[in-house]
């Protein structure tokens, strides 16, 4: 299991290397840059444009330097932990992004917990219990949440909200604890409010989940290994928790993966209508205005997290499913 492992962190070298340059052409495909918007934005606004002062930052960030030389200088920071400074926000990127990392990780885990615990039960009783009347209730609520999507459900709850009880459900916190430092009744705040995007961002998971499930533990449960261990006396439930189940979660680990940066990123869109302080808006934010050094370090950020996700993932694979081995 240790060379394993250590082969898949040798892969994960040049897998980065590929990604960091592959991200850095991204996000400078389009055609300007940062300057450029800046420059629109002021001619817009009808704000005369000091050609000294955008002499002066093109030389202060190196926009004035080929892009091979920015790619370079940008790699040799990060590798000692500059991951370089906002153009827009004109600030560490290590700080805008520490932030608001912790309020991203609460949110996303707790949505990550949440679609689990409700799909693993609700799968196992629509497989057990199928064309039952639960399982056909459970079936159209999961439809129904894979078809609507998350930021319309963000919606539609904030108008009932507003228009009938007349509360506001954007948020994390309280207005008089928005700008107030941590302290406990702050925290006991967050979690009054956390519940609200909790269940909109985990709807669309969960209800694929429930159906990944279902399908797979229903296949599993119609092979001959289970209906001959049931006939030799093998208690039901036994017999559907020992071996069908380990075989039906299998999708659930393998998303172990994707659920790493998911606890960082969030659903942008989602964070964005309910007014979240998590990164998901940030990252969008610094894309549109082409903040190179934030949107790269984000997106390369990510990048680690899923290639961890994904080795995390195929350990637990190779642990509940025996076919799967480490050579």
């Amino acid at each position: 299991m240790g060379s394993f492992i250590l082969r898949r962190f040798l892969y994960a070298i040049p897998t980065l290397l590929l990604i960091s340059i592959l991200t850095f052409i991204i996000i400078e495909l389009p055609p300007g840059d940062f300057l450029t918007s800046y420059i629109s934005q002021l001619s817009a606004s009808g704000e005369s444009v000091d050609l000294a002062t955008i002499e002066a930052l093109k030389y202060r960030y190196g926009l004035d330097k080929p892009i091979l030389f920015r790619y370079f200088i940008w790699i040799w920071n990060m590798l000692h932990g500059d991951f370089g400074q906002s153009l827009e926000w004109n600030r560490p990127v290590k700080e805008l992004i520490g932030e608001r990392l912790l309020l991203t990780f609460l949110v996303s885990f707790f949505t990550l917990m949440f679609s689990w615990i409700v799909a693993f039960f609700i799968g196992i009783y629509s497989a057990t219990h199928q064309y039952s009347l639960g399982d056909y209730c459970f079936t159209i609520l999961g439809y129904i949440g894979i078809a609507i999507p998350n930021f319309m459900i963000a919606l539609v709850l904030m108008w009932i909200a507003l228009a009938y009880f007349g509360q506001s459900v954007g948020g994390l916190f309280s207005p008089e604890y928005i700008e107030a430092p941590w302290s406990f009744a702050k925290f006991i705040d967050m979690l009054k409010h956390l519940w609200i995007p909790v269940i909109i961002i985990g709807t669309g998971g969960t209800a694929g989940l429930i159906r990944t499930l279902r399908a797979n533990l229903l296949d599993e449960l119609n092979k001959p290994y289970v209906i001959t261990a049931i006939a030799k006396g093998l208690p039901k439930r036994k017999a559907i928790l020992k071996y069908p189940l380990r075989v039906a979660l299998i999708p659930f680990i393998s998303t172990v993966g994707w659920s790493l940066p998911g606890l960082i990123s969030g659903e942008t869109i989602t964070a964005v209508v309910l007014s979240l302080p998590t990164t998901g808006p940030l990252l969008l934010r610094a894309l549109q205005s082409q903040d190179m050094y934030l949107a790269g370090s984000f997106i390369f950020f990510l990048s680690i997290l899923t290639i961890i996700g994904t080795l995390i993932s195929d350990i637990l694979l190779a642990w509940v499913d025996p076919r799967i081995r480490f050579e």
